[in-house]
């Protein structure tokens, strides 16, 4: 075994785990990226843990199905057309993980019926064979431990993007083999460099994989959204204690929402929260799913009305139907929104206010008149009782009255769940429902306290939730 492939090995599970638990988290970590029969571009998930590399794959794969293509029945996804959007997606994500600009990417493939004396010498070099390997299928029993599967990959690196789609086509049974999600990780991480990632993650003695639950980290979620292995999901970087922390440096093409931010343990960043695309992973406690709407909005759905709250709603959709058809869910950040973000870089512990000592600090960096004499009049207005501290919503209403009150808007969302007893009559398929979201908060147009509820109000605090079937979708 080389010495790269136990970096590597040491990088995402840890040194100090047993190794008969390496092998029990292991193995829920051996699937491949395979697709549900009950809907054609959805990705089935086996076990817990690999949720932190197959969501994230799912929601750039519907990035690609929703916004890089022109047919309508978006969920009719034949054969081929999978193959390619799957193919293309792996490509996006390796891409972004390529360190500046080098264009040196890294595939990690495993060679059945070798001995580990044959595949010594290979394992962390270049593949100069060209015999191509036949894979297994990603629900075949053929079982290997976790030292002799390590002893059996191999890495090649490619110099232009054209060979590495050309290379990542070619294998496409190997992603769908029994080990495709590992190796495609694995592919991730060394072409981002394992120093690379050692120097971006918080603690560097922390694995990727924890060694006794087998979830994803957060700095594993945020490579694969973002390119960056960042341990922390706020904007901008933190200094704490001597210590910079590092975050999320620039808006990402798809957005993170956490349940956890709901129960106060963290709060995610604009970058994160607002999106290019209106797609979002979501996070619960131990799992992760997706949370999207497609390109054309403002499609009528189908729903039966399950209480007198549902029942009351349908007004408020029927009026504002014709505002969904113009409704942009990610819109570029509103002035009162960039003023929120730029307040919080001041007040790191979210304490909702800062000194008045920073407050030219915060008016510099919005371009607002920071003139010494109207510095102290905003003090003396902001702080009346002078308490030497400035709150933000009162900052907020005095330089950005009135943002973001403009009444309900209607769109139509989907959820994904990989985990087929999560799901509705335990099928892997996408929940359609409504959202809307109101201005205001109207107790007559409250419909339930659910969990995704709760994660998705972190973005949208005065959000509803209709979905056709007779539940909520489930976070878990």
């Amino acid at each position: 075994m080389s010495e790269l492939t136990k970096e590597l090995m040491e990088l995402v599970w840890g040194t100090k785990s047993s190794p008969g638990l390496s092998d029990t988290i292991f193995c829920r970590w051996t699937q491949g990226f395979v697709f549900s029969e009950s809907e054609g571009s959805a990705l089935e998930q086996f076990e817990g843990g690999p949720c932190a590399v197959i969501a994230p794959v799912q929601a750039f794969l519907l990035k690609k199905l929703l916004f890089s293509s022109e047919k309508s029945s978006w969920r009719d996804c034949p054969e081929e057309e999978r193959k390619e959007l799957l193919c293309h997606t792996l490509c996006d994500i390796l891409e972004s993980a390529c360190c500046d600009n080098s264009g040196s990417y890294c595939l990690v493939s495993w060679l059945r019926g070798k001995t580990t004396e044959e595949t010594a010498g290979i394992s962390g070099s270049l593949a100069e064979s060209s015999c191509q390997v036949e894979h297994s299928s990603a629900l075949a029993v053929e079982e290997l431990g976790f030292e002799r599967f390590h002893a059996l990959i191999q890495k090649r690196s490619f110099r232009s993007l054209s060979e590495l789609k050309d290379a990542v086509l070619d294998q496409y049974s190997m992603w769908g083999n029994k080990f495709g999600v590992l190796l495609f990780l694995y592919s991730v991480l060394l072409t981002k460099g394992i120093e690379n990632i050692k120097n971006e993650i918080e603690d560097a003695s922390e694995p990727l994989i924890d060694p006794v639950y087998g979830h994803g980290s957060q700095s594993l979620i945020n490579l694969l959204l973002t390119g960056h292995a960042v341990s922390n999901v706020w904007d901008g970087d933190r200094e704490c204690s001597g210590m910079k922390l590092l975050g999320i440096h620039e808006q990402a093409a798809v957005g993170f929402l956490t349940l956890m931010e709901a129960l106060r343990y963290c709060k995610v960043g604009s970058y994160l929260k607002s999106p290019k695309f209106p797609i979002w992973i979501v996070g619960s406690e131990t799992h992760l799913t997706v949370f999207f709407a497609k390109a054309q909005l403002g499609e009528r759905s189908s729903f039966h009305w399950f209480t007198p709250q549902m029942a009351a709603m349908a007004s408020v959709l029927h009026l504002s139907e014709a505002r969904s058809q113009d409704m942009a869910l990610v819109a570029p950040e509103a002035p009162s929104e960039q003023a929120r973000r730029v307040f919080q870089t001041y007040d790191p512990e979210d304490n909702g206010f800062i000194p008045d000592s920073l407050l030219e600090d915060v008016m510099k960096a919005l371009d607002l008149v920071s003139d010494p004499e109207y510095i102290n009049l905003m003090k003396n207005k902001l702080d009346p009782e002078g308490l030497g501290i400035i709150l933000l919503g009162p900052f907020l209403q005095e330089f950005f009255p009135d943002q973001g009150s403009s009444g309900p808007e209607s769109f139509t969302v989907y959820h994904y769940n990989g985990l087929k007893q999560s799901n509705y009559n335990e099928k892997v398929m996408y929940v359609e429902g409504t959202a809307v979201v109101m201005g205001f908060e109207d107790p007559m147009l409250q419909t339930d306290d659910t969990p995704i509820k709760r994660c998705l109000q972190t973005k949208w605090p005065y959000i509803e939730l209709l979905w056709t079937t007779d539940r909520s979708p489930s976070l878990n």
